[in-house]
């Protein structure tokens, strides 16, 4: 809403229906309201100051609302930003994790290929013979 003089205010409520003026008035603020009991305003000067004043306090929402808008904005930003900046670092140390693995199945791989082989089996000992009794030699 673009701002408005407050000469134009008295020419808007000459626009407004009976209804409108009433709804207006209804929403005076008491400082307002009572001005206009004690006959100090004007109704026509009493419902100009009460729209000005509804107007001021539509800007002020507006921007408040855009403050808070920006706000939220600004911290989703953030928490994209870090849950982005966690996951790039999750996928890091995966990759790392997955390099390790491989460069140590290549190391053991290359082991394997160089190793010595092993020495061969010999062959099993013939088992002994049982002992003889010497049953025959005692007497």
């Amino acid at each position: 809403m673009a701002k408005v003089n407050k000469s134009q205010y008295p020419d808007r409520v000459g626009n407004l229906s009976a209804e409108e003026a009433e709804r207006l008035l209804s929403r005076l603020s008491d400082k307002i309201a009572n001005q206009l009991r004690k006959k100090k305003l004007s109704k026509e000067k009493a419902m100009a100051l009460q729209m000005e004043r509804e107007d001021k306090q539509l800007l002020k929402w507006r921007k408040a609302t855009e403050r808070a808008k920006k706000k939220e904005e600004a911290e989703k930003k953030a928490k994209a930003a870090k849950k982005a900046k966690a996951l790039a670092k999750a996928k890091a140390k995966a990759k790392a994790k997955a390099d390790k693995k491989a460069k140590a199945a290549a190391k053991a791989k290359a082991a394997a290929k160089t190793k010595t082989p092993a020495k061969p089996k010999t062959p099993a000992r013939k088992p002994k013979a049982p002992a003889k009794a010497k049953a025959a030699d005692t007497d």
